[in-house]
């Protein structure tokens, strides 16, 4: 199928200035990004910038860059633009990939633009992956999912779900089984779902858990989901993590 990988890369980061230029292997990270998203079956990767020096960067290596307003509250709608300046129609096939993963696996690209083309009755789609950890089970950070028998997402928690009645009754020790699912930052969208999304009244539940993608299901999206058998590589929010993926890549990953 075709499809548009779109990647958002925002200048400003409080806990790693400049983030998307920084440096990895000799090309700044967002480049990196955009090599590993055209190794997917994307008929065109496109970075979403904010910032002249990001559209620079990405023009010097090669990489198609649109040039978006820098005061955009979101992701969304950084990537709602793009879709209007690339003329994308309604139901042609995006891919957020996030600027800060250089690591991405393309075939997970790839899954997750399929479930577009395969689930008619979704309005996005995005993957997961099993915990096998119980200290990221018990992260806020960690973004759990719980699927519905269709594997379309039930439900998104930071919180430990599914909450196990009779495991839990004395403290959560052990990972619930099946395997409890995290949740992974990539998504698929319909152009126009995408168009439509940032206009949509935010949720309640949104605005309580901090999750974006609640309010689709707030509103009656449905969102389907990729479970893959691995886990992602890291991304980049950090020093640490930076110099953590600076290691990876080094080592040939």
């Amino acid at each position: 199928m075709s499809f548009t990988v779109l990647i958002p890369a925002r200048l400003s980061s409080t806990r790693l200035p400049d983030k998307p230029l920084a440096d990895i292997g000799g090309l700044p990270m967002v480049v990196r990004v955009a090599q590993r998203a055209e190794q997917s079956s994307a008929a065109q990767v496109v970075v979403a910038a904010d910032s002249k020096r990001i559209a620079d960067a990405c023009s010097a290596h090669g990489v198609r860059v649109v040039l978006t307003k820098p005061e955009h509250p979101s992701g969304s709608d950084r990537l709602a633009e793009a879709c209007d300046q690339l003329g994308l129609a309604g139901n042609d096939v995006v891919v957020n990939v996030q600027g800060d993963e250089p690591l991405i696996d393309p075939g997970l690209i790839d899954a997750v633009a399929g479930l577009l083309r395969d689930r008619p009755q979704a309005s996005m789609s995005t993957a997961a992956h099993a915990i096998d950890d119980l200290a990221e089970f018990l992260n806020p950070n960690v973004v759990k999912v719980v699927l519905q028998a269709d594997g379309m997402a039930l439900y998104f928690s930071r919180a430990p779900i599914p909450w196990s009645r009779d495991a839990f009754a004395q403290g959560i020790t052990t990972l619930p089984a099946p395997a409890p699912l995290r949740h992974i930052g990539i998504y698929g969208y319909r152009a126009g779902f995408l168009r439509d999304f940032p206009r949509m009244p935010q949720a309640p539940v949104e605005a309580c858990e901090a999750l974006e993608q609640l309010r689709a299901l707030w509103h009656g999206h449905r969102i389907a989901v990729h479970v893959s058998a691995v886990a992602p590589g890291p991304g980049v929010d950090t020093p640490q993590d930076l110099q953590r993926v600076r290691a990876l890549f080094a080592a040939g990953r």
